[in-house]
C-alpha cells in the first residue's frame, strides 16, 4: 500500500488538495461569517420594527425614515451582503469585506433611528445601555456608564449622550471585527498559497506521502487542543494548520538529514538512513507526522541547525573583494637599542 501511494500518490495529493480547497472556500465564505450574518439579519428586522413605530408616532419624519428604509432595503438585496440562489434563501457566499461594510451601514441606520424615537423609548434605551456597560468585564467601558446619568429635565442632552455613546461602541465593535476579519483573510491567503506550494513540492519531489502525513499531523494538532480545551481555536489557525504541517514535513526531513550528516553527526546513523533520502520508510513517515503535528519541534530543530552553521560561517575564509587586514606594525626601537 505504501509503495502504491509512493508511485501513484500524485492523484491522491491532488484529490486531497482539491477537497481542502473546497473546505477553505466554504470556511471563508460561510462558516466564519455565518454567525455575524444571522445577527445582522436579526438587527435589520429590529430596525424595521423601530422604523414602523417611528412612522406611526408623532415624532415620525418621512424623509429621514425613508432614508433609513432605503438603506435597510439595500442591505437585503441579493449580492449586496450575501450571494443567494434565491432572493430570500439559500445563501452560497458571504464575503467578509461586504459583511463588515454592512455592519457599518446598519450602525448608522440605528443611530439615525435614535434621533427619531420618542422620549420614553430614549429613556428606556439609556437605562438598558447603562446596565449593560456596568456589567461589562472590560474596565475601559465602565466609564461610559457613568456618562449616561439620568437627566430628567434635559431630554435633548440625554438623547445626545445616548447617540454619542452608541456611536462610540459601534465604532469600537466595527474596528475590532474588521481587525479580526483581516487576520482571517491573511490566514486564508496563506492557506491558498501553501496549497500551491504543496502541489508544487509533490509534483517536483518524491515526498507526496510525507506531505500527506504532515497535513494529517497539522490537522491533529488543533483537534487535540480543542478537545482538551487548552486554548481557543480561531478559524485562521484551523484552516492554516494542515497546510503548515504539510509544508513542515519535508522541510523537517531535510533538517534531520543535515543534522545527521557525518560532518555534523548530531542525530546518528538511524536518522541519516530514515530522513530525506528515504521518505517512504516508517521512521521517516513518523518523523513527517511529528513535524506536521508540532511546529515547536520544527522551530527547535531549525534553531539547532542555525547554531551549527554559525561557527562554520565564522571559520570561513574572507569573502572575495574584501582585503585581508595588514599585520600590525612593529614597535619602534627604544632609546638604548641600536638600529640594525
Amino acid at each position: 500500500m505504501t509503495e502504491y501511494l509512493v508511485r501513484e500518490g500524485r492523484w491522491a495529493l491532488w484529490l486531497v488538495c482539491g477537497c481542502y480547497l473546497v473546505v477553505v472556500y466554504i470556511t471563508s465564505r460561510g462558516l466564519i461569517a455565518a454567525p455575524r450574518y444571522r445577527m445582522l439579519q436579526a438587527r435589520i428586522h429590529d430596525c424595521r420594527a423601530r422604523t414602523a413605530v417611528c412612522a406611526a408616532g408623532p415624532a415620525g419624519e418621512s424623509a429621514a425614515l425613508g432614508a433609513v428604509t432605503e438603506r435597510l432595503d439595500r442591505l437585503e438585496r441579493n449580492g449586496q451582503v450575501a450571494w443567494r440562489l434565491l432572493p430570500r434563501r439559500w445563501v452560497v457566499a458571504i464575503p467578509l469585506s461586504k459583511l463588515a461594510s454592512a455592519w457599518r451601514v446598519l450602525h448608522e441606520s440605528e443611530s439615525q433611528l435614535l434621533r427619531l424615537e420618542g422620549p420614553e423609548e430614549i429613556a428606556l434605551r439609556v437605562h438598558a445601555l447603562r446596565l449593560r456597560l456596568a456589567s461589562e468585564p472590560d474596565p475601559a467601558l465602565r466609564p461610559l456608564a457613568a456618562e449616561l446619568t439620568p437627566r430628567p429635565g434635559d431630554p435633548a442632552a440625554e438623547r445626545a449622550l445616548l447617540i454619542a455613546v452608541t456611536e462610540q461602541l459601534s465604532r469600537q465593535e466595527d474596528e475590532a471585527f474588521e481587525r479580526e476579519y483581516e487576520l482571517q483573510r491573511i490566514a486564508l491567503w496563506l492557506a491558498l498559497t501553501g496549497l500551491g506550494a504543496v502541489l508544487l513540492i509533490g509534483l517536483v519531489l518524491d515526498h507526496r506521502l510525507s506531505l500527506l502525513l504532515g497535513g494529517l499531523g497539522g490537522f491533529l494538532s488543533p483537534l487535540i487542543g480543542v478537545m482538551r480545551a487548552q486554548r481557543p481555536a480561531s478559524w485562521g489557525v484551523l484552516v492554516l494548520a494542515p497546510v503548515g504541517g504539510a509544508l513542515a514535513a519535508p522541510g523537517g526531513l531535510l533538517l534531520v538529514r543535515m543534522l545527521a550528516d557525518p560532518e555534523l553527526n548530531l542525530l546518528g546513523q538511524v536518522f541519516l538512513d530514515n530522513s530525506w533520502g528515504a521518505p517512504a520508510r516508517p521512521i521517516a513517515l513518523a518523523i513527517a507526522l511529528l513535524f506536521g503535528f508540532s511546529g515547536t519541534l520544527f522551530s527547535r530543530l531549525a534553531l539547532a541547525a542555525t547554531g551549527q552553521l554559525m561557527p562554520v560561517a565564522g571559520r570561513a575564509a574572507p569573502r572575495a573583494g574584501i582585503p585581508a587586514q595588514p599585520p600590525a606594525p612593529s614597535a619602534p626601537p627604544g632609546p638604548g637599542q641600536r638600529m640594525r
